[in-house]
């Protein structure tokens, strides 16, 4: 039985997978990840479509892999994810690095050797801008900017990139001194981006489309490329409404055709999402270990053998996500998409992990606050299956806290075959870098 209305993971699946590797493990559905990738890749455009994946959802090999096949180019939030990238086979003309860092000594270096193979440099404070110019003067090499609009929009207020609260580009009222420098050392900006956040209202990203084009023809008469971000809203749970791509790619490629007819300038858009590619392909697998209980004014717990270290978002944001039980045997007990027949109030449990910390749970909200869920009663031994964990899970979560090993990645092929796609870590990994004392 198919655990969702999403890609082709069924509860025969999880069990057959947990009884090869055991459990924690992480479980992506290669078949969602194409369809999502093409539903992007297909997005409506008037002069040119660019679909960069912000790996920060998801760094994995195979996942990287997988994209680039598509056709693919990565958004990378540090050098490292762009070493990554291009380890992982994609070109470095591929990739635009739009970071926090100030890249100096020999990650300076590898930055310049990079750029000159064809990396993106998308500068994000006058101080970056200050230090690349004159290499990339000298070997006439344009660049990006990320411009900070002012104005950001997400799930959560961690998650707006864009207002007062967020550092991220050159704000607006930076940017004339950032083109008058740029000028007197002869660069040019060829690609302009702004990112407001990831998961916000589709309404807010509409009207980053007006805003962004109208500082573009303002201040930027050499781009070519525009670069809205991502931040593509993904449903996880059953209340919850995605994006609707195609709506928001017709409506961009109008204000493009309204841009022409008044420049006469002709721009390619670009977009990178993360979120909305790999969220909903991806499960974690956790077995029940125990069972608890807090007197007849508490909770009913489910320890799980897998929390926040496995998926620190709720303790971070408050995050939601779609939680199936699934017996030893291999029946599908209750899933957060049908709960009809369970009672509102006798069948409320919160799920938590094993690790010492109070915030170790999956049912808290955007304040830290227990908030018990309806679910099947399981018993130990047990699988608790978390979904919409494809993105920002594995790549973010405090996997060594407690001194547990990171969880193994799994990935179900398009032709049913389960495939490891990261090892588990072991504890002599985990120790290795620790030095004794004399």
């Amino acid at each position: 039985m198919l655990l969702s209305g999403y890609g082709k993971v069924t509860d025969i699946i999880i069990i057959d997978a947990a009884k090869r590797y055991g459990t924690p493990f992480y479980l992506y559905d290669e078949s969602l990840i194409v369809e999502k990738g093409n539903t992007v890749l297909s997005m409506p455009n008037a002069y040119g479509l660019n679909v960069s994946y912000a790996m920060k959802a998801n760094s994995n090999k195979a996942i990287l892999q997988l994209l680039h096949k598509l056709g693919f180019r990565i958004d990378a939030s540090s050098l490292n994810e762009a070493r990554r990238a291009h380890f992982a086979g994609f070109p470095l003309n591929r990739i635009m690095l739009t970071t926090q860092e100030i890249p100096l000594n020999k990650d300076r270096r590898d930055l310049e050797q990079m750029m000159l193979q064809g990396l993106k440099y998308n500068v994000c404070s006058l101080r970056q801008l200050h230090l690349i110019a004159e290499f990339a003067s000298k070997h006439h090499i344009n660049l990006a900017m990320r411009v900070h609009p002012g104005v950001g929009t997400g799930e959560s207020v961690t998650r707006n990139t864009g207002d007062k609260y967020s550092c991220f580009g050159v704000h607006l009222t930076d940017i004339e001194k950032a083109l008058q420098y740029a000028s007197t050392m002869g660069l040019k900006f060829d690609l302009v981006h702004t990112h407001i956040g990831s998961g916000g209202s589709p309404v807010e990203w509409r009207n980053n489309i007006e805003r962004e084009l109208s500082f573009v023809e303002k201040y930027f008469p050499d781009a070519t490329t525009v670069n809205f971000g991502g931040g593509f809203k993904e449903a996880r749970m059953p209340d919850e409404t995605a994006s609707d791509i195609h709506d928001l790619g017709l409506y961009a490629k109008q204000r493009f055709e309204d841009f022409y007819k008044r420049t006469g300038r002709k721009l390619t858009m670009e977009v990178e999402p993360g979120t909305f590619i790999v969220a909903n392909a991806g499960y974690i697998v956790s077995t029940v270990l125990d069972i608890k209980q807090t007197g007849p004014d508490g909770f009913e717990f489910l320890i799980l053998d897998g929390g926040m270290e496995a998926n620190v978002r709720p303790l971070l944001y408050g995050s939601r996500h779609p939680f199936y039980i699934v017996s030893k045997q291999g029946q599908l007990l209750s899933s957060e998409f049908d709960l009809n027949g369970f009672d509102s109030e006798k069948d409320l449990r919160v799920i938590v992990g094993r690790c010492c910390e109070s915030g170790d749970s999956q049912c808290l909200d955007a304040n830290g606050n227990i908030v018990p869920r309806v679910m099947a009663k399981p018993e130990t031994g047990d699988y608790v299956v978390i979904g919409g964990t494809g993105a920002y899970c594995s790549s973010m979560s405090p996997y060594n806290y407690n001194s547990y090993i990171q969880a193994p990645e799994i990935l179900l092929r398009t032709n049913g075959e389960l495939q490891i796609i990261r090892k588990p870590q072991t504890l002599e990994q985990m120790i290795k870098n620790e030095m004794s004392l004399d």
